[in-house]
């Protein structure tokens, strides 16, 4: 089935690509893995998938040790400052940064670890109550302020769409994001660069791949629908 899955949305992907004429090396898959048991995940490196999404530090914890190190763990969830501690020597890219205590506290454990951390600040395009991020009009300043922080380096935009049945819905979103991108980028600011958009799930990802996303974050169309009782 993940097979089958990973063909599929890969297919789709360079649809969308050609659709926008846009290279499909520029757009990463990220198979998102929250929930699903390591031989799923082994199964998908089986065909080729190295860019793994979890949405609980604890999961990546549990599931890093049994699986090649070759991999490249994306947090992609809300991240507890007390749980950094888990994922810090372990993530390629934390996509979720979303506060100043928050990025602080990256920070301070990157540190600790003599490296640097990848972040993309996520924004709350559609402005949803139910939702992680910053507002859209407050990004700027957010970056400017954490851009000083040494152990860290912004790299992106990152937005969670509001589920729809009808992706279109959505492309707004998708569009605003990436003109805000490509507004925070002009600015120049030091240690940021906007060279990532991490947008587009199961069932709005050709959309956002068409507007520009550099990353898109698939879980259910690989492996299936999720438990939620893990």
């Amino acid at each position: 089935m993940i097979k089958e899955n990973l063909q599929e949305v890969e297919q789709r992907i360079l649809a969308a690509c050609q659709r926008a004429g846009r290279d499909p090396g520029c757009v990463t898959l990220v198979a998102v893995s929250k929930t699903k048991p390591v031989e799923m995940l082994q199964e998908a490196y089986a065909e080729g998938i190295r860019e793994f999404g979890e949405n609980k530090p604890q999961e990546i914890r549990e599931k890093y040790p049994s699986l090649p190190k070759d991999i490249h763990w994306h947090m992609i969830g809300h991240l507890q400052r007390n749980k950094i501690k888990y994922i810090i020597d372990k993530a390629c890219m934390i996509h979720s940064v979303d506060s100043s205590r928050l990025a602080q506290a990256i920070d301070e454990e990157a540190r600790k670890h003599n490296l640097v951390m990848p972040v993309l600040v996520e924004v709350n395009m559609a402005k949803e109550e139910s939702k992680f991020g910053i507002m859209p009009e407050e990004a700027e300043d957010f970056i400017r302020e954490i851009s000083s922080l040494s152990n860290i380096r912004v790299e992106g935009l990152m937005t969670i769409a509001p589920f729809t049945d009808h992706p279109e819905e959505n492309r707004v979103h998708f569009r605003n994001l990436k003109k805000l991108s490509v507004d925070i980028g002009a600015k120049n600011i030091d240690n940021v660069n906007m060279r990532h958009l991490s947008m587009g799930m199961t069932g709005d990802f050709e959309v956002a791949v068409e507007e520009g996303a550099t990353m898109v974050r698939v879980g259910t169309g690989i492996f299936g629908a999720r438990d939620y009782t893990v």
